[in-house]
């Protein structure tokens, strides 16, 4: 009998497939009697199919491979050696069993199916890996393959339909299950890695019970300091050390605690109650990382920061789910560590924003999407206009129009200032020299913002001699405020920049003075001619009824320290006529704000001109 690769018997299709005769029992170690009139140069027919058939048998019996005939009823009609040996029990013992039983498929019912569809040649193979147990009590895992076969007549008139084949795969599935074990758990704390954990979190999400889910997502605050100086053993154990009481914590509620790298760890809640159940656990995390670590005669602190989400499973998906965690977390840390932080929609849609207007703002400044308003400074002794002071605006295309402090800071911070206030630099100059075209006898200059980087990264001074020289506009129209941060404490470049520009006819002012750095005593060295009083002193103006003397001191001291070094102040924030008339028996030059008017465009600006 031929074998095929995979190990099943094969059998021939031309004629009648060598059988188990009649008077065979599985047993039986069949002979055959060569026949009368058989030659000795040849071979007659009746002696071929006797010798086939012994060797049939002779290789069935012998082979190292467990294997039974199986019966159009799916009943054994003979199980070899090897057969008996893998199941603990003599192969005679096995005959007229039924298959079924032997070797386990009433458990599930497409197998069992596709069982009876071989045995009625209506498929050729099946193979399947069942659970039986061992002779010594042990489970025993096997591969189980029904091969059919064709037009094949066994005796007794009831023909084998299949031979059954089975191969202990048990040591194969252990060392499978054991890399499987490795592949999913963290070798430092034994805990489920990213792996596992997402499978978990993919998985509840599919879970129709599954109604709600939380996730804690903590990072241990103070863990590299203690990695660096102490060596990545001591931080290994320390790690495993934070696992164990992890798990203390998620042991009670049956969550998963895995560790997804580095110092970062995730507690998954499945069916969770609602957002007080996760935000205890959180605690719970807090308050068991407070006692310290003994490790290796070192007493170690670390503490956790921790973002925790809990939301409904239907319509959230774990890219989405861990995205809101990591950002949750991000804010837990901005806020001071040692703490957990909730995830709020409204503060994501804020920060969802920003970004989005971060990364846009270069290309908005070339898209042109920025305009200028103006608001009027109003000389507090007469009421007429002597200035105003640019503001910029954002016409986004998607949040519409945006104040500076929207974006403003952003700017700064990826540097696109440089080139945002220089067009309004540019702007502003060309619009106050339309004025003064216009009107050549009410001079009338404008004031535009410079940001710290402007000073730092880009070339201020040559750029607003250029301008200047582009547009027409006086120096003396053109007046430039800097916070107090910086101009105070300038050296180098800055200082000499300011410098620059002073001997260039601008001037220079510093605004929201008094909130800062405040160094009077280096505040005569610089070219600055004017200041700009914080609007927070001013509120102190708003009723005479209830008077802030405190405010009132201190802004009559400054302006009488401004007038005494040569400057003149504005104050910022009047909201009426009672402020303005305080803020003018004190001594303030100019005053600016909504008792005069908002920011306004360009074509407002040129009306109070006209009718002034």
């Amino acid at each position: 009998m031929r074998e095929k690769a995979d190990g099943g018997p094969s059998v021939g299709r031309g004629g009648e497939p060598a059988g188990r005769p009649s008077n065979v029992t599985e047993c039986d170690n069949p002979t055959s009697t060569p026949a009368p009139n058989a030659s000795p140069g040849g071979t007659a027919p009746g002696d071929r199919s006797a010798a086939e058939l012994r060797d049939y048998h002779a290789a069935f019996t012998v082979a190292r491979t467990a294997m039974a005939l199986v019966d159009r009823e799916g009943r054994l009609l003979a199980a070899n050696q090897a057969l008996g040996s893998l199941l603990g029990t003599a192969p005679g013992r096995l005959a007229d069993r039924r298959a079924a039983d032997v070797v386990a498929l009433d458990g599930d019912e497409g197998v069992r199916d596709a069982f009876r569809d071989v045995l009625r040649g209506g498929r050729d193979r099946l193979r399947s890996t069942c659970r039986l147990k061992h002779p010594d009590g042990r489970p025993l895992w096997a591969e189980v393959t029904f091969d059919a076969v064709r037009g094949q007549r066994a005796p007794a008139g009831n023909g084998t339909a299949a031979l059954l084949s089975v191969e202990d795969v048990s040591e194969h599935r252990e060392l499978a299950a054991r890399l499987r074990h490795l592949e999913i758990h963290d070798p430092v704390t034994l805990l489920p890695n990213r792996t596992l954990f997402f499978e978990r979190l993919e998985a509840a999400l599919r879970s129709p019970g599954g109604s709600r889910l939380g996730i804690c997502y903590l990072d241990l605050d103070g863990f590299k300091a203690i990695n660096d100086t102490l060596g990545h053993g001591i931080g290994d154990r320390l790690l495993a050390a934070v696992a164990g009481r992890l798990l203390t914590c998620v042991e009670d509620g049956g969550h998963l605690a895995a560790r997804l790298g580095g110092d970062e760890f995730a507690l998954l809640v499945e069916e969770s109650q609602d957002t007080e159940q996760v935000t205890a656990l959180a605690d719970a995390v807090l308050a068991a990382l407070q006692r310290p670590f003994d490790i290796e005669g070192h007493r170690l602190t670390v503490s956790a920061s921790i973002g925790v989400v809990e939301r409904p499973a239907a319509g959230t998906s774990p890219t989405g789910l861990m995205q809101a965690a990591d950002t949750t977390l991000y804010w837990a840390k901005a806020d001071g560590k040692g703490r957990w932080t909730l995830f709020d929609p409204e503060r994501n849609a804020h920060r969802m924003t920003r970004q989005a207007l971060s990364s846009t703002l270069r290309q908005a400044v070339e898209r042109r999407e920025f305009v200028l308003e103006y608001q009027p400074l109003v000389a507090l002794d007469s009421g007429m206009l002597r200035g105003v002071e640019a503001l910029v605006r954002w016409e986004h295309p998607q949040f519409g129009r945006l104040a500076p402090n929207r974006f403003v800071g952003l700017a700064e911070e990826d540097g696109s200032i440089v080139q945002l206030g220089r067009w309004i630099l540019a702007e502003s100059c060309r619009q106050a020299r339309t004025w003064q075209q216009d009107h050549p006898d009410r001079p009338l200059f404008v004031s535009v913002n410079v940001a710290v980087r402007q000073v730092w990264d880009s070339d201020l001074v040559g750029d607003v001699a250029a301008i200047l020289a582009e547009t027409g506009l006086p120096p003396d129209l053109l007046q430039l405020e800097l916070t107090e941060s910086a101009v105070m404490g300038s050296a180098g470049r800055p200082l000499q920049a300011l410098h620059a520009l002073s001997e260039m006819g601008v001037r220079i002012v510093i605004d929201d003075f008094g909130t800062g750095y405040s160094n009077l005593a280096y505040l005569s060295r610089l070219p600055v001619a004017a200041l700009k009083l914080d609007g927070s002193f001013v509120h102190g103006f708003r009723s005479r009824e209830h008077p802030n003397p405190a405010d009132e001191t201190i802004v009559e001291a400054l302006v009488d320290l401004a007038h005494r070094l040569g400057l003149t102040v504005t104050a910022e924030c009047v909201e009426s006529a009672e402020q303005a008339e305080r803020l003018r028996g004190i001594g303030c030059d100019t005053g600016q704000g909504w008792f005069y008017s908002r920011p306004v465009a360009a074509e407002h600006i040129k009306a109070m001109l006209g009718g002034s």
